[in-house]
């Protein structure tokens, strides 16, 4: 037991010359989404307004991001090509990869 409080309160000597991330950092951090097995992963997504949203190819063939409301659109992907883009209104954004249209997902923003 002594141990542990030992480890404990070393750890909280350290915290402070540790990096941190904010929760407003972590409100906004990256979200990523793959494209995989001509699907993505994961299908539905919820992020807080402002944060931005990656999507990955990881497949060997290319896709596209394309929202359904025409806000954004992605060139076509090849193989561990990224797109990004930053959601600042809430609201539920419906996409699909251009060229596999059964390839869709989900992003909502709180």
């Amino acid at each position: 037991m002594r141990r542990l409080l030992s480890y404990a309160a070393a750890l909280l000597l350290l915290c402070p010359l540790l990096p941190c991330q904010s929760m407003a950092d972590a409100a906004t951090a990256p979200t990523i989404v793959m494209a995989k097995d001509f699907m993505f992963a994961p299908v539905a997504t919820t992020v807080k307004a402002g944060s931005t949203v990656t999507w990955t190819n990881k497949d060997d063939e290319p896709h596209t991001v394309v929202s359904g409301t025409g806000l954004f659109r992605s060139a076509a992907l090849d193989t561990d090509e990224s797109f990004s883009f930053r959601f600042d209104k809430p609201g539920t954004y419906h996409y699909a990869c251009s060229i596999h249209p059964r390839m869709t997902g989900t992003i909502v923003v709180q």
